[in-house]
């Protein structure tokens, strides 16, 4: 149609590896707190996310963490389903992505939350050291892989030459 005033839409064939892998980030900020979440706060009722009050402000608190964490979620993945539909999704980065936000979403909470604000702690009337330790590692061994997964996928990109 001549002099249409709609802007047509245009494909991408190459992958945005850092939307890509911010992407994944994000997910893996939303999954990782929703385990926390879901697993610690609610099933097992160790702690909630701000203890260092009433039962009322300890509930109001996990449920704005929920909320954060599905509005991370919803948005990591709308964003993920743009990049998919322009065909600029790069999966291997998103995975690394992925592995980055939950790693240090568990590290963060491990030791800022834990440590340095104290707003929680992993468990209440037990020797902390081995969960610190457990929570701990268990964050820098998804950090670790994600940064792997980033560095591989980079690297391979690299040596792709032009596209």
């Amino acid at each position: 149609m001549v002099g249409s005033s709609l802007p047509r839409r245009r494909t991408v064939d190459v992958p945005d590896g850092r939307s890509s892998t911010l992407a994944g980030v994000l997910i893996g900020i939303a999954i990782m707190a929703a385990v926390d979440e879901i697993v610690f706060h609610q099933l097992l009722g160790w702690h909630h996310f701000y203890d260092r009050s009433t039962p009322s402000i300890a509930l109001l608190s996990d449920g704005l963490l929920h909320a954060a964490e599905l509005i991370a979620l919803v948005g990591g993945f709308f964003w993920f389903a743009d990049l998919r539909r322009r065909r600029a999704l790069s999966t291997r980065l998103t995975w690394g992505g992925f592995l980055l936000g939950a790693g240090g979403f568990q590290l963060f909470d491990g030791l800022v939350d834990h440590k340095v604000f104290r707003v929680h702690q992993i468990r209440y009337g037990v020797d902390l050291l081995p969960y610190d330790v457990v929570w701990n590692v268990a964050g820098a061994v998804l950090l670790l892989a994600g940064v792997a997964v980033v560095w591989s996928a980079r690297s391979r990109r690299a040596g792709d030459g032009p596209r």
